[in-house]
């Protein structure tokens, strides 16, 4: 299994939902709808989920092995860290372009 694309849909700043998320595996699977959560400890990730009729969040889909989890959470996790020093940098540019105008 190949994570072949990662887009991160929406950053939000506020709460604890960073970002949601959809990926690719092997260029034939796109999984929407994936959350990045900032925990008591750290970042993690959540897949897609509804709640069923007892009120129970309950996954879509999910990864089966630990180590297919894991691989998921890293690839989302350095996907999103970037995304965030990409904006991080164009604003510093936005900045830089106004003080240049004054």
């Amino acid at each position: 299994m190949e994570i072949t694309d990662v887009k991160i849909r929406k950053i939000m700043t506020d709460g604890r939902l960073r970002a949601v998320v959809s990926v690719t595996v092997d260029n034939m699977l796109a999984v929407h709808d994936i959350k990045v959560v900032q925990g008591d400890e750290r970042l993690f990730v959540a897949m897609p989920s509804r709640k069923d009729e007892n009120g129970v969040f309950r996954d879509i889909v999910h990864p089966i092995a630990a180590s297919s989890r894991k691989l998921f959470e890293e690839v989302i996790l350095e996907a999103y860290e970037k995304q965030l020093l990409m904006l991080e940098a164009e604003e510093g540019d936005e900045e830089a372009a106004e003080e240049e105008t004054e």
